[in-house]
């Protein structure tokens, strides 16, 4: 039932909702009210007590190496079954293939689930705080739709939308009340996701053929009717218009590929009696 494929579902989202933050810089002002610097604000992929972590062992950041406020880490929380955006389940996508013309890629339709993001905003103090805030709240009203190329082999590329579920902030510290440790808002996120199944390769069916046979006792067994419809196509590209044209007006069905704009011919062969039994 399970086969091994993987098509990267998830770790492409990650990073498609790691990208919406990925340019966010606050702003350092002088008593004038001029601006100094410009500092761009790092982030990352983890759990939001690394950082805790990272900050009780250096609160005041003198170290040369390791974490350096403002900072924005972020983390899949949970994965929900989304029933009401749920597709048919018989359905299916296809594409041609890139390697073989006479060949389609089909893929049933993939599963929806909310990945629930949780984003944590790291800052010394209410100014950056707000400074990062305000570059993002107002793209989310309450989503923002990010467009993701999820399967390249089928050409899927699917508008994602991200919803901003709450905001709340925590100002944690230790020691005396002058001595802040950390500032941390949370933005807590639903990315309205689709997980895609394995991708099967097919050929096309360019030609059937139908035998009727004759069930009279007298001439039980024989063949009396042989109907053959097959992929029409014109010269110049364009398809056959009806399935009476004259089959003999197409190109093979070998020069017909899979996307080809093609039309079929219906072919009737009757012989009440003489037909062979093939």
């Amino acid at each position: 039932m399970f086969g091994q494929y993987y098509h990267g579902t998830i770790r492409k989202y990650i990073i498609a909702f790691g990208n919406l933050f990925n340019d966010i810089v606050i702003a350092r002002l002088n008593t004038a009210g001029v601006r100094i610097q410009a500092i761009e604000v790092p982030i990352a992929y983890g759990p939001k007590e690394k950082w805790l972590v990272r900050l009780k062992q250096d609160p005041n950041l003198e170290q040369n190496v390791g974490i350096t406020l403002p900072r924005i880490g972020f983390e899949i929380v949970s994965l929900n079954y989304a029933p009401q955006r749920k597709l048919a389940s018989t359905l299916q996508n296809a594409h041609l293939k890139n390697s073989d013309l006479n060949k389609l890629n089909s893929q049933y339709t993939p599963v929806p689930y909310d990945l629930n993001i949780l984003l944590s905003i790291f800052v010394k103090n209410a100014d950056d705080g707000a400074q990062i805030l305000e570059q993002i709240l107002p793209y989310f009203r309450p989503e923002f739709t990010t467009n993701i190329r999820l399967i390249p082999e089928m050409n899927v590329v699917v508008d994602t939308p991200v919803v901003l579920q709450d905001v709340s902030i925590e100002d944690t510290y230790e020691g005396d009340f002058d001595t802040r440790r950390a500032l941390i808002y949370n933005l807590n996120f639903s990315m309205k996701a689709y997980i895609y199944g394995p991708v099967f390769s097919q050929g096309v069916i360019k030609r059937a053929i139908t035998n009727l046979f004759d069930d009279l006792p007298a001439d039980a067994g024989n063949k009396v009717e042989k109907i053959t419809v097959s992929a029409g196509q014109y010269a110049n590209g364009s398809p056959l218009t009806s399935p009476s044209a004259n089959a003999s007006l197409s190109v093979a069905t070998s020069a017909i590929s899979a996307n080809s704009d093609y039309g079929f011919s219906m072919n009737i062969d009757q012989d009440p009696y003489n037909m062979e039994n093939s």
